[in-house]
């Protein structure tokens, strides 16, 4: 079985011979999964137009204040353009270093969290109530930009597209659930949709706590869901409505665990992850990441990994 048939088969619950694994930041070519970003920066400035603040720790960083503060500067506004050329032009060094692997294309910070960016997080909390046209107007261009990667990732032959949209505060969504299905869940359902003409899957990363609209974007066609925080979602009340049906992606958590844990709880809290949401016919990816920039030693790094090569016996 090919690496790219592991994880077919684990999204399609078509049985794959042990659960897969993407090593996102570190060992790449050891895991299923190989992501090819095709958002562009230059010199820390987003191709949206805000800047990176780096802190030197090794962390991502946080933009430096928004790009539209106020709704006249939407006439100096550019959205990006497309310039696919530029974006695959590390094509095919890319693809010399898959053996078999399941591609994914991933496009940056988008929708909710890129309009944060746009707007600062202040003002997109007041759009959505007060400037509900404006922010659907902006939100659209940013949609249907996104819309655009995903066509031209799908004509580069990719198997997945990578959304990175942080819904999620330690303890709830950020807004109000009824007011993202108003805003946000047509808007998904629209490029879920063209993700699938395309041949494309939805893999879906956020941060938090989004019980609320777990069964939402699996109704929306969501493939794969990455709950990148474990330790703040009941993934046993989440398995119980949606386990068996929902493909889900986990890390043993970067806010416990993987950090403070031993050895023996990072392969307890990985049994656990796929015990609540992974079944023997598949539904289940492990996700490692090395997090040495918040804490993570090289000890529990590997034994991530190991962790979730062990669940192969449970398969």
């Amino acid at each position: 079985m090919t690496k790219k048939e592991r994880v077919l088969k684990a999204i399609r619950f078509d049985t794959p011979d042990r659960i897969p694994v993407w090593h996102f930041n570190c060992d790449e070519p050891a895991g299923d999964i190989l992501r090819y970003e095709l958002a562009l920066e230059t010199d820390c400035r987003s191709e949206w137009g805000y800047r990176w603040v780096r802190m030197g720790d090794g962390t991502m960083g946080q933009p430096s204040g928004p790009v539209i503060p106020r709704w006249d500067d939407l006439r100096d506004f550019r959205f990006p353009e497309l310039r696919a050329e530029e974006r695959l032009m590390g094509i095919h060094g890319f693809r010399s270093r898959s053996e078999g692997h399941y591609l994914l294309a991933g496009m940056g910070i988008t929708g909710f969290t890129t309009y944060t960016f746009l707007r600062g997080f202040e003002n997109a909390m007041v759009d959505f109530v007060l400037e509900t046209g404006r922010a659907e107007a902006l939100l659209d261009g940013i949609f249907s930009f996104e819309c655009n990667l995903m066509t031209l990732a799908a004509q580069a032959g990719f198997d997945g597209i990578h959304f990175q949209d942080d819904w999620g505060t330690q303890d709830s969504l950020i807004i109000d659930p009824v007011l993202w299905r108003r805003l946000f869940a047509p808007r998904y359902r629209e490029q879920f949709a063209l993700a699938h003409r395309l041949g494309l899957h939805v893999w879906f990363h956020s941060c938090g706590k989004i019980t609320a609209i777990f069964e939402d974007m699996h109704n929306l066609g969501v493939d794969v869901m990455n709950i990148s925080q474990p330790n703040v979602v009941d993934t046993a009340a989440v398995g119980v409505t949606l386990r068996g049906r929902q493909c889900f992606m986990a890390p043993v958590s970067y806010q416990t665990v993987s950090i403070t844990g031993t050895r023996e709880e990072i392969f307890a809290e990985a049994r656990r992850l796929y015990s609540d949401l992974g079944t023997a016919r598949g539904g289940f990816i492990g996700y490692v990441e090395e997090y040495g920039s918040i804490g993570m030693s090289e000890e529990n790094y590997r034994a991530c990994i190991e962790a979730f090569g062990a669940l192969e016996d449970l398969t």
